[in-house]
């Protein structure tokens, strides 16, 4: 994507959180209405669910996806892991041991979604 409109800062910022969302934000990005819990809900696994689940709120936040959900803010893992009744956000790791998982919920996302 081109970037040079963008200073130095910004670019470098692009498609990265550059600190936690605030409430609102939250609230914005990383709500699951009841559409969002069915496509999040086909997914097998606690940990598809949960990354999935981020996924689509990272998309909606930054405009991309991220290869590396460890890179999300705590406060957005637990915000979304308590809507989906984990008590535990410890699953997640389980979710990046297999990339074509992550690739094929990009897929579905963007089908999905548009």
């Amino acid at each position: 994507m081109p970037v040079e409109f963008l200073t130095d800062e910004q670019a470098s910022a692009y498609g990265r959180f550059t600190g936690p969302p605030s409430r609102a934000e939250l609230e914005r990005f990383f709500f699951l209405d009841d559409a969002d819990r069915m496509f999040v809900g086909r997914r097998r696994g606690d940990e598809n669910r949960l990354g999935c689940a981020l996924q689509l709120g990272v998309v909606r936040s930054l405009g991309t996806f991220l290869v590396d959900l460890s890179e999300v803010p705590v406060v957005a893992v637990d915000f979304v892991a308590e809507q989906l009744g984990f008590a535990e956000r410890s699953c997640l790791v389980a979710y990046a041991g297999r990339e074509k998982t992550r690739l094929e919920h990009e897929w579905k996302i963007a089908r999905e979604y548009g």
